[in-house]
């Protein structure tokens, strides 16, 4: 297995060095500074003379002088034969470790970027409009991975080894952080970040980059004024945060928002916004705040609607008792293949709380709390679409009854391998008319189902 691994390793670095030639920029550029011996020994060097810890505070312009003199001076003593060019780079190299999260710092200012994935020193992925890239970005070593791990760790107040193997955590931006440490990540410490993105892109600019038409971008506007209770299914990196966001917007400034996340992503345009965020153990195992925990203390804050980032475990329970008392216009995520399995994925985390309760009741408190069913996915083509929307109308025996307001139909791919295809709209009266009509949008709300 480790000879085959080798291989990969082999090729991809082949690859890497072919795509240079249309890649100059610095950032991509392979350096034997992540490979020469001599490079090594001369980081050694440097880094025994100034003390990282010393030199943390120190303003990244004023610790790149200072690290360019220490490597001149040494490379002088030593004879090294190293260019100029590359003593500048080493410098930079060494200020990215000590003030910033070192070879993938220019990634995090990569507006392209989404996600970065970091699998061994010479594994570094990317994705770049929804597709996944491998980078020539490299890491020295193992070692190397597992000091800017436990970097960010520390500065997020939290820790992570070989006996705590697993950390989430953010970046001070907001940028979301999954560490997975050996033993459990048996060839390398894992490092993935889901970037936290500076753009806001609202209901218009999502039409504009093929994830809706402009029918379906009008019901969702319709449905988030309208304070219709609105659950978001998807895939992992569908886009799902990007929608609720997107339909935020379009809450009246003047209610008062109640956000709940494990991992802070959600950006609220309203004033009148609390975010509440969960808090994992301490190396104690004490101090631990869940969803759930928050999603109680939430309905003791006077909240008009509550917002959870990403519903996954037993809260599921206390989401839909807010959603049938009163906070009309909530919203949460879950991830989920399409409609129905978001209903099935409901009842089964409701189920994990060890409710006695019939699957009768759960599902009469589904019904009773959910209006409707977004789904979000992302297509082959990179592109994030939302697929499917979908009425939670009533029960039918025992089963949740559904009806499709909007279905994505796939037709064909074009020469650039994008995906084209249209909606299939079934017009009918919602299950939620009477809201829309008390909202006085009942006609608005017939108009874009004919759009779509």
């Amino acid at each position: 297995m480790k000879d085959f691994g080798r291989r990969d390793a082999d090729r991809a670095e082949q690859a890497i060095v072919s795509a240079i030639v249309a890649d100059t920029s610095p950032q991509w550029q392979i350096s034997r500074m992540n490979v020469d011996p001599m490079i090594d020994t001369l980081r050694a060097r440097v880094l025994r003379q100034i003390d990282p810890a010393s030199v943390s505070d120190l303003k990244p312009p004023v610790l790149h002088r200072q690290f360019e003199q220490v490597i001149h001076e040494i490379a002088d003593e030593e004879r090294y034969a190293i260019s100029g060019r590359e003593q500048k780079r080493l410098a930079e190299e060494l200020t990215q470790d000590v003030t910033g999260y070192g070879p993938i710092e220019p990634l995090l200012h990569d507006e392209d970027v989404t996600d970065i994935l970091v699998n061994a020193p010479d594994a570094v992925y990317v994705e770049r409009h929804g597709k996944l890239e491998l980078t020539s970005i490299r890491f020295r070593d193992n070692d190397h991975i597992a000091g800017l791990a436990q970097k960010i760790a520390s500065r997020a107040g939290r820790h992570i080894d070989e006996s705590n193997p697993m950390l989430d955590t953010r970046l001070p931006d907001g940028s979301r952080v999954n560490i997975v440490f050996p033993p459990l990540s048996l060839d390398s410490p894992c490092i993935s970040v889901r970037k936290f993105t500076r753009r806001r892109l609202g209901l218009a600019d999502m039409v504009d980059n093929g994830t809706m038409t402009s029918g379906v971008a009008r019901l969702l506007g319709i449905a988030a004024r309208a304070r219709l209770n609105v659950l978001i299914a998807g895939g992992t990196g569908s886009g799902k945060t990007m929608l609720l966001n997107a339909m935020s917007n379009m809450i009246d400034s003047g209610e008062r928002i109640v956000s709940i996340e494990d991992a802070a992503e959600l950006r609220l345009q309203q004033r009148h916004v609390i975010r509440l965020e969960t808090r994992p153990p301490d190396l104690s195992g004490n101090g631990q705040v869940t969803q759930r925990d928050l999603l109680r203390n939430a309905l003791r804050m006077r909240p008009d609607r509550i917002i959870i980032g990403d519903v996954r475990g037993t809260e599921a329970f206390d989401m839909l008792q807010a959603m049938n008392t009163g906070h009309n216009g909530s919203m949460c995520t879950i991830h989920a293949n399409n409609a129905r399995e978001a209903l099935v994925r409901v009842e089964n985390m409701v189920q994990m709380g060890q409710f006695q309760l019939p699957m009768r009741a759960i599902r009469q408190q589904i019904l009773g709390a959910i209006d409707l069913i977004v789904h979000v996915e992302r297509m082959h083509d990179g592109v994030r679409r939302v697929t499917q929307l979908t009425d939670v109308r009533g029960l039918e025996g025992d089963t949740i009854a559904t009806t499709d307001i909007a279905v994505f139909d796939f037709e064909r791919e074009d020469p650039q391998g994008r995906i084209i295809g249209h909606y299939r709209a079934h017009p009918a009266r919602p299950s939620f008319l009477a809201r829309l009509d008390y909202y006085d949008l009942g006609r608005a709300w017939a108009a874009a189902e004919q759009a779509v």
